[in-house]
């Protein structure tokens, strides 16, 4: 072979093994997805909380507040197993002390969906291990309809690397949840035998009692030891209430005198609206913290907003949520105040009943089981939607059909123009059902939006 073709054979092997790595390079790009997190949509994280809202429906022990403090350390642990893959946040781990939460190995390739989808898949589990064995099928099934679709275009590897991330990440949220004796398995007790209310207060003043019809006992009493994520000791104790008088000149004679107004003048639109946002009933509805999480969902999927801003949304929503919760039930069992129905009943007009109705057993006059003040629905309405209202603005308008399809009542979507009146709404319509005076409400509001302002201040972005 002389010079000529040996030349012509070399510059052949040269293009043929250019060919061959461009190639091999097109096809890593294609299969090995290394982006950041904020380059897909919130189809994964929006998915899990569908599954959520159709859990928290039927899951013993997990009412509010509980509820709430699980949404805490879900949307910590989802938002951890993608920080290192979150171009333009902060991972909370020197937030909280106590968590050990894993490194990642950012010399290796990750697979971000795969990380937060096996973490969901395995907080869902440790937070539910007393629900059915078909939920926890539709949680098995969940996550490995994702597995199976990351796995058909990413590397094996990269996918197992992920998944064993994101599941050691929730394992190191769930122990952490576990330091918290206070709240961790408190959904097993909610109603602990061992506390007796106090009858009545220092200056002789009626308190809250188990209350008609049913006679409840305290649903979780000892909520205020539960650790916060955000607020401090000071916000967790509400301003105090108006105090008790059965003079009827007095400021709480006028409070019951206004519940019992108006409960007595409903009429269909006034009971529609609080029956819309009444979410008592167990395996009714899933419960008030709930709630916000469902028009967050309806938010994320209008506004299609990216998977790294949805795990912030979902993560301070539930921190919010959570402290705002214990800031509520703390403060309720601190002033024990008397429920309307018992108070008007006592005092004004026996014989009188609240609006709302379980129609499930057909108990009618219910009253929720713990004190009146502060109002646990105005404080998640006041947290959910500050929190939204931060993320999306709170010019942005929806229409709610959360409860669309029911037979029971009136189920016809609402539609609201700011997102801030959705949360006022919500915390009033205490007042047509006859549960809450409008004092609870004010100040179950003041401490849902002081949730929701601690929250944020947290460092979530570089």
């Amino acid at each position: 072979m002389n010079f000529t073709s040996i030349r012509k054979s070399a510059l052949l092997l040269l293009v043929l093994a250019s060919f061959w790595v461009v190639s091999c390079n097109e096809e890593t790009s294609v299969t090995t997805d290394t982006q950041q997190v904020e380059t897909y949509d919130a189809t994964l994280p929006l998915k899990w909380y569908e599954l959520f809202l159709y859990i928290d429906r039927y899951s013993p022990g997990y009412r509010p507040p509980a509820a709430a403090r699980l949404l805490a350390y879900t949307g910590l642990a989802a938002y951890e197993s993608a920080a290192p893959g979150m171009t333009n946040y902060n991972s909370l781990r020197y937030e909280f002390p106590n968590i050990n939460l894993p490194v990642a190995d950012l010399s290796r390739d990750y697979h971000w969906p795969s990380s937060i989808n096996a973490c969901y898949g395995e907080i869902f589990r440790k937070f539910y291990p007393h629900i059915n064995e078909s939920d926890k099928a539709r949680i098995t099934a969940l996550e490995n309809q994702f597995n199976e679709e990351y796995s058909a275009s990413i590397p094996a590897e990269v996918v197992a690397r992920s998944r064993e991330f994101g599941a050691a990440v929730a394992e190191a949220v769930f122990d952490y949840s576990a330091t918290d004796a206070a709240g961790h398995e408190a959904y097993l007790n909610p109603r602990p035998a061992s506390y007796i209310p106090p009858a009545t207060g220092p200056n002789g003043e009626k308190l809250w009692q188990p209350t008609f019809p049913d006679y409840t006992p305290a649903l979780f009493p000892y909520w205020g030891q539960v650790r916060p994520f955000a607020m401090n000791s000071t916000d967790l104790i509400a301003r105090p209430p108006i105090p008790y008088s059965e003079d009827p000149g007095s400021l709480f004679y006028q409070q019951a005198n206004e519940v019992r107004t108006i409960v007595d003048l409903n009429n269909f639109t006034t009971q529609w609206v609080a029956e819309f946002w009444s979410d008592d009933i167990f395996q009714l509805t899933f419960e008030p913290a709930a709630r916000q999480i469902a028009i967050a969902n309806i938010l994320v999927e209008q506004e299609d907003i990216r998977m790294d801003v949805a795990l912030e949304l979902y993560a301070k929503m539930g921190m919010a949520l959570c402290d705002a919760g214990i800031a509520v039930w703390n403060s309720k069992y601190i002033y024990n105040v008397i429920r309307p129905i018992e108070y008007v009943r006592n005092v004004m007009e026996p014989g009188w009943n609240t609006a709302l109705n379980n129609p499930l057993n057909n108990v009618k006059s219910l009253t929720p089981e713990f004190p009146a003040y502060p109002s646990g629905h105005s404080c998640f309405g006041g947290s959910g939607s500050s929190v939204m209202a931060e993320i999306f603005g709170n010019n942005t308008s929806y229409t709610d059909v959360c409860h669309f399809g029911r037979s029971e009542f009136n189920s016809t979507p609402r539609t609201y123009q700011t997102i801030m009146e959705a949360g006022v709404e919500n915390a009033y319509s205490r007042l047509p059902l006859g549960v809450h005076f409008r004092m609870d409400c004010d100040e179950g509001l003041r401490l849902g939006y002081l949730a929701a302002s601690r929250v944020s201040s947290l460092p979530w972005h570089k």
